[in-house]
């Protein structure tokens, strides 16, 4: 079988995959140095839409509607677009072995891979229940979503179970994505996770507490503090029903599991430096072997607002760390310097009629604003993390894009705060005074 030789191989196809191909395209990449390898069989999109409009029951979103780079507001890049601009797009092509000395790629079919520069963009993958040995794991109608096929293969269950019983196992971001999405679409929703309350890495109790009540004024039974052990099935090998570990059996049709997900660096162990779960690198997304850059996901990079490595898995990271690799190499190439990567941690999430973003760190004391009644026609609030005397994080339910805008100030200049009841009473005049 042939060897293929490019200048650059991007490994991955989820969104900063797609990012760092149109970043090498404005960069004046020239036909035949560049290739995409990914093991999905569409060009890389924006893989937030699979837990929101693309479950839809009407006007659901389609390819190529969210192919990258549409999500930030920039051209859609088309299968014609990579080769139009002389980009080899190779789907279908799971890479099994990365020899990082030799500078090759092998992949599943036996095919190998030579490159110059190597961006590592593999993104993540799902944490599954049978990784933890829950029986009955592998039952028919239990889903995870991370690709496409995922999405699809959920969307062909959700019209053959019609109007049936769904269980969300997880209760962070695809847990409450999923659960609105489940009702959207006329289900009996249970949700199950241990964890006191929902998104737990990020919400506080009080957050928190508006979104369950919004959630169950909605008709979804939250059940917290236990977890799936076991599944029952039908005889045709489909989900009956969950077993917890608190003793109690739900019904389900449909079972979507979201615990959350794992870098995939397994092809790069051993030959790359590691740090918190994912591949060390500088602020350049350069890591420990020259000519090779991790980007997204799987990166952990030094923050510089906080002074510390960090692993990041948001979109708004994919898309900016592989602008910052990509512009690193070029500038690299032409014996030029560039700026560290400044980056300002941003999260954000759509349910329901519900919005909101966080900026910043969730770490310190904190104080809630505003209307965060469940009950409320249009609720509207936020909080602010206080540390060491300055808020270095801000959330916000139901804001403007302005609104939106000034939280994220906030979090990035980190403003003293005098007294905590008066920022409490401000709220977001506070913000928009910054």
């Amino acid at each position: 079988m042939a060897e293929k030789h490019f200048k650059y191989v991007i490994l991955g196809g989820g969104v900063a995959a797609g990012y760092a191909a149109r970043d090498f395209a404005k960069e004046g990449v020239k036909p035949g140095e560049l290739a995409v390898i990914s093991k999905e069989a569409v060009a890389p999109y924006e893989r937030p839409a699979l837990s929101k409009a693309y479950l839809f029951p009407e006007g659901a979103a389609r390819l190529p509607g969210f192919h990258v780079c549409v999500g930030s507001g920039g051209e859609r890049l088309l299968p014609e677009w990579y080769t139009e601009k002389g980009i080899e797009l190779i789907l279908s092509t799971e890479i099994v072995k990365a020899d990082l000395a030799s500078k090759t790629l092998t992949a599943a079919t036996g095919a190998t891979f030579k490159y110059d520069v190597l961006v590592i963009a593999t993104g993540s993958t799902v944490i599954r229940l049978s990784d933890f040995g829950v029986q009955g794991a592998d039952a028919k109608s239990i889903f995870y979503l991370r690709e496409i096929d995922d999405a699809d293969k959920l969307i062909e269950t959700i019209k053959a179970k019609k109007d049936g019983k769904a269980v969300i196992v997880g209760g962070g971001y695809i847990g409450l994505e999923l659960g609105a999405v489940m009702k959207i679409n006329n289900f009996d929703v249970t949700m199950v996770y241990p964890e006191p309350w929902c998104m737990p890495r990020l919400f506080t109790a009080e957050i928190a507490a508006f979104y369950e009540g919004y959630y169950a004024r909605k008709g979804i039974n939250i059940i917290k503090g236990t977890v799936a052990v076991g599944f029952d099935t039908h005889a045709d090998g489909e989900v009956k029903a969950v077993k917890l570990k608190d003793g109690r059996v739900l019904d389900a049709d449909i079972v979507v599991v979201g615990v959350g997900g794992r870098p995939l660096t397994t092809l790069f162990k051993g030959q790359v430096q590691e740090e918190k779960g994912g591949i060390k690198t500088d602020a350049f997304f350069k890591t420990s072997v020259p000519d090779v850059y991790a980007i997204g996901d799987v990166a952990t990079f030094p923050l510089k607002l906080y002074n510390e490595m960090r692993r990041v898995e948001h979109v708004d990271h994919a898309r900016k760390s592989a602008e910052q690799a990509v512009k690193a190499i070029k500038a690299n190439e032409q014996g030029k310097s560039i700026d560290v990567y400044d980056y300002l941690p941003y999260f954000y999430s759509r349910s329901f009629d519900l919005s909101w973003q966080f900026y910043g760190d969730n770490v310190g004391d904190t104080v809630i604003f505003g209307d965060s009644d469940p009950a409320s026609p249009k609720p509207k609030f936020g909080s602010y993390w206080i540390k060491e005397g300055k808020v270095v994080g801000a959330f916000l339910e139901g804001g403007t894009p302005d609104e939106n805008k000034a939280i994220a100030k906030v979090a990035k200049i980190q403003p003293p705060v005098q007294s905590v009841d008066e920022l409490a009473k401000e709220g977001l005049t506070f913000a928009s005074k910054i």
